[in-house]
């Protein structure tokens, strides 16, 4: 009887400061229990390393916890967006947590110690989507409220409108990438694998054993030519400087934490060759890891006796080589910098909504070659792109809704290969064996290419399946699947969903992805309403893609996951600008975070709970609370940019006015019904004065006393600086 909500970082959790005790007070009122638990990145770096730290600074590990939880059937959680830590943002949390006292062990890159390398392990379980694939025990859910679309429509936001004549483009591999060398099979039956390397000398190293197979699970592995990785940076180098159009670089280091951090690696080094060429042993010397981007290198050179000469040389490739695209011009910061700092599904679809455009060193808008190299999702931004070109920009006032179906259950495809992806240690050939040593797939490699395998369980893709299938009778939409028969996994699973529809395929279609990309443009474009089903990574592409061209925003989305064991995870919003939002609290004491996806999300968490327990108060609860949101919306309600004005704080307080007004207004439970026409009427009375007392605290620099790890008492009292709100709230109780 009780729902889980999650402490993270960043803005959702400067956020939950203040929201979380709006909910546990409302729901008190109930008997309903709103346990928290710790998953930010400091929350895991801390629970790792309990024999360093004092009695009294250690933690439990609430993931741990929370890996058990969801796969109960009573599972409801909600799950604010967390970090999923590059190494450059692990080692930031590290030093901040150090410095505050936590005697935690260095992250070091490459262990040799005994003591090392179990530290390193460690960490590892920390970096990158540490969260992620252990909480999503279920397929995904994504959709667009009917109250938010239409809000979206009245109040469009403003388009950046788009010049046919823009030299903008997506480059890809065409060859030696993930797509192009891909092997599948679908599993015979249940048992254990391992995968090895054999040398050129026939010579045996064996990276990783009892991995768990299924009958029927689709099993796949690819890799990525480094060498043509290389050449297609270069090629793609030369094309910015003769088009004089910006070099940006789109992968995903936070989620793909072993392999794009590589692949970002690889870019810096062809992009500055001759720098890498020229002082090599220098900068081995320094143990600068490109992989760590262009901040590290910067540090690192700074003790150098011939920094000097590494920038004029550094300086000199800026000058006339390709302009690189920045995060943020006025510091300096480029694509280059960090590999965390760009991520592919929220920089994309940024650029494109901004008219395919990024930004130089000057602050320019410019045209950009946008390189995603690996061709098996960049297609999806090309279409966007070709789409733009001939039918000019989306009105978002005038576009249908595009709702996901994500395949993402026990740690489905890219993002559960983790554990296993390799890099080739020389020229040979990485096998998988089964329990028999008979070889179920196999590649030939070079040294340093980047090798790795997938799994997706074949429970999991059947109900995703009839997720899909339940969805397009639902509602009547357009569904399709994107997936690539050029694709041997994808070709698979074609196969089983073909099978598995029947006869019932109504309007359903298969699509490879750039295909599906372009229909599902034309449908909205005609103001229709379309499902997309799609595997795990396109999920995490398309959930951000099409609300950010509908609603201008991915936070807005209502996403649940519903559990294969019967509870359900309620995901809110998109974290992806997070970081500046911070800076903004600490310059200004003003958070634009809109919390909109941690209403939704509770919405459907307490329509879930009073399904599950048949708790009638919890389903009066959901119904106002799905009222007092579209009051929130219609009344433009939510953050504001500018300090001074409406920020996270204040649309709380609204929510929470425009709840208690509907809770006082309904009539199934008369004891309910006049316990909040007494605060309802307490929070209407005092709405000047709350406001004020929210807004006279902006404008002003704040000190939260860390980033990765907010002081809580610090920051409690930013979030609720109104004394007359939380009087009120605590009467609710």
């Amino acid at each position: 009887m009780k729902i889980t909500y999650t402490l993270t970082d960043e803005s959702p959790a400067l956020a939950t400061y203040s929201f979380l005790p709006i909910i546990k007070a409302f729901l008190d009122s109930i008997g309903i229990e709103v346990e928290s638990v710790d998953i930010s990145l400091a929350g895991r770096i801390l629970a790792q390393f309990p024999e360093f730290l004092k009695e009294n600074q250690r933690i439990d590990d609430d993931l741990e916890k929370l890996s058990f939880l969801v796969q109960k059937s009573e599972a409801n959680l909600i799950k604010t967006p967390n970090i999923s830590a590059s190494i450059p943002q692990l080692k930031s949390a590290i030093q901040e947590l150090q410095k505050k006292g936590f005697a935690i062990p260095d992250f070091i890159e490459n262990p040799n110690t005994q003591e090392e390398i179990e530290i390193y392990q460690k960490y590892q379980k920390v970096l990158g989507s540490a969260v992620n694939p252990v909480l999503r025990q279920g397929n995904s859910d994504r959709r667009c409220t009917k109250s938010v679309k239409e809000y979206a429509r009245k109040n469009p936001y403003k388009i950046k409108e788009f010049d046919t004549s823009s030299k903008s483009r997506v480059s890809y591999m065409k060859d030696g990438d993930f797509f192009s060398n891909e092997k599948a099979i679908l599993v015979p039956e249940d048992g254990n694998a391992k995968i090895e390397f054999i040398d050129k000398d026939g010579n045996i190293k064996i990276f990783k054993e009892k991995i768990k197979i299924e009958k029927n699970e689709i099993l796949d592995a690819s890799f990525m030519d480094v060498k043509k990785l290389s050449a297609f940076y270069e090629q793609q180098i030369e094309i910015c400087k003769q088009e004089d159009i910006l070099f940006s670089l789109h992968l995903k280091a936070t989620m793909m934490k072993v392999s794009d951090p590589i692949i970002f690696g690889y870019a810096i080094k062809a992009y500055f060759k001759e720098l890498f060429l020229d002082f090599k042993e220098e900068l081995e010397n320094l143990k600068i890891n490109a992989d760590n981007g262009l901040s590290e290198f910067l540090t690192k050179i700074e003790t150098s006796s011939k920094k000097d000469e590494i920038m004029k040389k550094y300086q000199e490739i800026l000058q006339k080589s390709a302009k690189i695209s920045m995060v943020n011009s006025d510091k300096g910061i480029s694509n280059l910098h960090i590999p965390s700092d760009v991520i592919v599904d929220a920089s994309m679809p940024a650029m494109l909504k901004n008219g395919a455009k990024l930004w130089d060193k000057d602050g320019k808008e410019c045209d950009a070659n946008a390189l995603i190299p690996d061709q098996t999702y960049a297609t999806i931004y090309e279409a966007v792109l070709e789409d733009l070109h001939h039918f000019g920009s989306l009105n978002p006032s005038e576009l249908g809704s595009v709702s996901n179906i994500g395949l993402m259950a026990k740690k489905a495809q890219e993002y559960g290969s983790h554990d296993k992806t390799f890099i080739a240690p020389s020229n040979g050939i990485f096998r998988i064996l089964d329990e028999n040593n008979q070889i179920l797939l196999q590649h030939k490699v070079a040294q340093g290419d980047i090798y790795r395998v997938n799994q997706v369980k074949y429970d999991a893709i059947l109900n995703w399946i009839d997720l899909g299938i339940e969805r397009n009778k639902l509602t009547g939409n357009k569904a399709i699947f994107w997936l690539d028969e050029k694709r041997p996994s994808n070709a698979i699973m074609i196969d089983l969903i073909k099978k598995h529809l029947g006869k019932n395929e109504g309007n359903i279609e298969i699509l490879a992805p750039k295909e599906a990309c372009l229909k599902t443009l034309s449908l909205i474009r005609k103001k229709e309403d379309v499902i997309s089903i799609t595997g795990n990574v396109l999920r995490d592409y398309l959930t951000d893609l099409f609300p950010i061209l509908e609603l201008g925003t991915s936070a807005k989305m209502l996403s649940i996951v519903p559990m294969l064991n019967g509870g359900a995870m309620f995901e809110t919003g998109a974290g992806g600008s997070a970081p500046k939002q911070v800076e903004q609290v600490i310059l200004e004491n003003h958070l634009r975070w809109d919390s909109l996806g941690e209403f939704l999300a509770l919405q459907a968490s307490l329509e879930f709970f009073a399904n599950k327990n048949a708790h009638n108060e919890a389903r009066i609860f959901a119904k106002a609370l799905d009222i007092a949101i579209g009051r929130y919306l219609q009344n433009n309600k939510a953050p504001s940019r500018k300090a001074k004005e409406d920020d996270n704080r204040t649309s709380h307080f609204y929510l929470a006015m425009y709840f208690a007004q509907e809770l006082a207004n309904q009539k199934e439970d008369l004891s309910l019904q006049a316990k909040y026409q007494i605060i309802a009427k307490e929070l209407s009375e005092n709405e000047a004065k709350i406001k004020e007392e929210f807004l006279s605290k902006e404008g002003v620099p704040v000190d939260l006393r860390g980033y990765y790890k907010f002081d809580d008492k610090k920051a409690e009292a930013i979030m609720r600086p109104s004394k007359t709100f939380n009087t009120i709230i605590a009467k609710i109780r």
